[in-house]
């Protein structure tokens, strides 16, 4: 455990990051899997609205930092290749 003021706040502040950070990732695991579902039932209108809803998260998560930018357009890249393929 640290001792000094300032690391004390770190860990506070850190344990806060986290917190949100695991939020927003839990986010978009949940609306991928939905695009995901959606493109195994061939259901395209639902896979469209899905698309559109998890691309928007992807790229505000990316903006906050939770991911990188190349790990973000690498995610957006497959799950629209994947509701293209069932077009």
């Amino acid at each position: 455990m640290a001792n000094i003021k300032s690391a004390k706040k770190r860990i506070l502040v850190i344990e806060t990051k986290t917190l949100r950070n695991k939020m927003i990732k839990s986010k978009v695991k949940t609306l991928v899997k939905k695009v995901e579902v959606a493109v195994a039932e061939n259901d395209k209108a639902t896979a469209a609205a899905a698309l559109a809803e998890a691309v928007v998260a992807i790229d505000k998560a990316a903006a906050k930092g939770v991911y990188h930018k190349n790990t973000a357009a690498r995610k957006i890249s497959r799950i629209t290749k994947a509701v293209n393929k069932i077009a």
